[in-house]
């Protein structure tokens, strides 16, 4: 298989392909492989890639032979390497696979590497000192996003069509938009994250994927959705399966639309018109949509500081766990200036403002529930701006304490993170891109816990209004003649 050919084709038309005989899973694997070979030195999305998993997968797996890449942190694959994207865990090999491997396992996905992380995955840009700088293959001097910017670069390049992703405060949602993705951050407790972790960063964190076309994230998240054993969240079953859902039609949706951000945030103006003409296209697809009036339910500054005191208690935790472990020390030896003042602020937040902390996510998990009882979803830009240049987020950090970064990661990518608090799903559509340059503009649509199958019922229908599969980013696999 050529990788111009391969790159035609999505991760269940891969699968097809295979289950027909059509092509042999090696062909697959190996064109995937040349892929990361032609785009990777551009755009540096693959951390490392592995020999052939010699465990053959269920001949009758679903996407039986599909090319597959873990993002840097949130599952394990036993005797393959998760390094956090810091120097603090490098090194570290995996002794077990988690419960999510296992899933990906019995998919049927071929995993052969991992993507680029920032930091403990503490950024919204990938640019960690461990790897260096992923680059956007829409224009190489701008950010991929973060925290999964590995993972988006990677799917928008042609390497793989869909990818793993976490998402804590939009990590799946800023690379979809960044790269011009298709990007769904789950219900909390709809994929497990076992058997290491319970609630990471208090349940704020989900599982999930980048992908290029809406089945493929719908398909994945049917076969890894659903508890383990010992979960500390259960989502309500779906109706039907997701990949049912893409080809069914929504109906006539209540859209509320938030222009502007909490906080006093401004939308850009590229970004302001990109959802102008979202708001055209849905109401031609009959939606009522109207501009909606979103209450957070906390004041910006306290949920800016209440935010900061839990994720950095969590932070710092990691942090005495992986440097006990490893017999390392904590300071600029091992971490990154944002990671180690983060980890300082951490230790000096006190149980009591931990506390609150909480009380704060659940006002704005029962304020934003009352805003889903007036709209079927909620529509946002994905974020304020077009993919911001390399560095931008790196400019005076040394100066920044703990508060004060998280200040600059949601100055920068406000519109997300209350989706993760309220632990409802929220996807990044690529709609449309920017007139001037060309660049994808994500689109972010929410609902009400537990109603994915609304989100890809509304993204099928988007995609076949607005089709973006052949848009291809300045850097593609399938440019080389021959291949």
């Amino acid at each position: 298989m050529k990788v111009s050919e391969y790159v035609g084709f999505d991760a269940v038309g891969l699968a097809e392909l295979v289950a027909g005989g059509e092509v042999a899973p090696a062909e697959v694997e190996a064109a995937a492989r040349e892929a990361v070979q032609a785009v990777d030195p551009r755009i540096n999305a693959v951390v490392e890639t592995w020999p052939a998993d010699d465990r053959p997968a269920p001949g009758s797996a679903p996407l039986a032979g599909v090319p597959f890449l873990l993002k840097d942190i949130g599952v394990t694959m036993a005797g393959r390497r998760t390094e956090l994207g810091s120097r603090l865990a490098a090194g570290n090999v995996a002794s077990a696979d988690s419960f999510l491997m296992r899933r990906f396992r019995r998919a049927g996905l071929v995993t052969f590497g991992r993507t680029a992380t920032p930091e403990m995955a503490y950024s919204n840009t990938t640019e960690p000192v461990l790897y260096g700088a992923t680059r956007n293959p829409w224009d190489l001097t701008r950010s991929a996003g973060g925290s999964s910017g590995g993972a988006g670069a990677a799917v928008a390049a042609g390497v793989v069509p869909i990818a793993h992703a976490t998402d804590a405060a939009g990590s799946i949602r800023i690379p979809a938009a960044y790269n011009g993705l298709f990007g769904l951050k789950p219900t909390r407790g709809r994929v497990s994250a076992g058997p290491a972790f319970d609630e990471v960063f208090n349940g704020l964190a989900v599982q999930g994927s980048i992908s290029r076309t809406v089945r493929d994230s719908a398909v994945l998240l049917d076969l890894i959705s659903g508890p383990e054993a010992g979960d500390p969240y259960v989502a309500p079953e779906p109706s039907r399966p997701y990949a049912e859902e893409v080809t069914r039609h929504p109906g006539s949706l209540r859209i509320g639309v938030l222009a502007q951000a909490w906080g006093g945030h401004r939308t850009t103006a590229p970004v302001a018109d990109a959802l102008s003409r979202t708001v055209r296209l849905l109401a031609s697809l009959g939606h009522q949509v109207e501009e909606a009036e979103v209450e957070l339910g906390v004041d910006w500054e306290e949920f800016l500081l209440s935010s900061a005191h839990q994720w950095t208690v969590n932070l710092a935790a990691s942090i005495d766990e992986l440097a006990a472990a490893f017999g390392r020390p904590i300071d600029s030896s091992t971490l990154e200036p944002p990671i180690l003042a983060g980890y300082h602020y951490g230790q000096r937040v006190s149980g009591a403002q931990f506390v609150t902390a909480l009380a704060m996510r659940n006002r704005v998990a029962r304020s934003l529930a009352r805003s889903f009882d007036a709209y079927d979803v909620l529509l946002t830009p994905t974020l304020p701006e077009l993919p911001v240049p390399l560095g931008t987020h790196a400019e005076g950090v040394e100066a920044l304490d703990g508060l004060g970064w998280l200040r600059r990661l949601f100055d920068i990518s406000p519109f997300t993170a209350a989706f993760n608090v309220a632990g409802t799903p929220a996807m990044s559509v690529p709609v449309t891109a920017d007139a001037g340059t060309g660049l994808p503009v994500g689109m972010q649509f929410a609902a009400g816990y537990g109603l994915e199958g609304r989100l890809f019922r509304l993204a099928g229908q988007l995609e076949q209004a607005s089709p973006w599969s052949g848009r291809t980013p300045a850097v593609w696999a399938g440019d080389r003649p021959g291949h």
